[in-house]
């Protein structure tokens, strides 16, 4: 009998300068036993990250040719396609012409995924945009992570500071360019 997904529930209290965002976010996501705690992580601090009107995840692994998550206007167009990971250049290939923005928050190596996609056919590659986040931050995110968080996150300058209960967690999202 396969596993099915874990339902967590996140109450985010979002402050995001960079963006002219401050919004509370009360988030149910579902959680695929293939996930790894870094991987979903990544997920939830990305739509927080990217936080607009009209973003949502996508269904998952349900639809693989759909972003992890996307923003989309009031007609439905697709505005801005996010992922999450290290994608395959195919697919920010075909994301590039689906949506006039792409962006890639990855927990992996950053620096070798940039190298891959660099050496590789994507449309619009230059507009392609990849963040990092810290490695040992996430692990150490993921070792508190639990089925209902509250938490509040704060994001001025690429400089992110996760509260949660006494513990303030400090870390920068990292722009990388892509080689090439």
């Amino acid at each position: 009998m396969a596993l099915g997904a874990t339902i967590y529930s996140f109450n985010i209290d979002l402050a995001n300068s960079d963006r002219g965002v401050y919004q509370p976010l009360e988030l149910r996501v579902a959680r695929h036993p293939s996930e790894s705690e870094p991987y979903f992580l990544t997920r939830v601090l990305a739509y927080c990250f990217e936080y607009d009107e009209g973003i949502a995840f996508s269904n998952g692994l349900f639809e693989p040719d759909e972003p992890t998550i996307a923003i989309r206007d009031l007609t439905g167009m697709l505005r801005v396609w996010i992922d999450v990971g290290a994608p395959e250049a195919a697919r920010l290939h075909r994301a590039s012409k689906a949506a006039p923005r792409v962006v890639v928050y990855t927990h992996k190596d950053p620096r070798q995924l940039s190298a891959r996609l660099g050496g590789e056919r994507i449309h619009r590659i230059e507009a392609l945009e990849l963040y990092a986040l810290d490695q040992e931050w996430l692990a150490n995110l993921a070792a508190r992570l639990e089925r209902r968080m509250t938490f509040s996150l704060t994001i001025a300058e690429q400089h992110v500071y996760l509260t949660l209960g006494e513990a303030t967690l400090p870390c920068v999202i990292e722009k990388i360019a892509i080689s090439g």
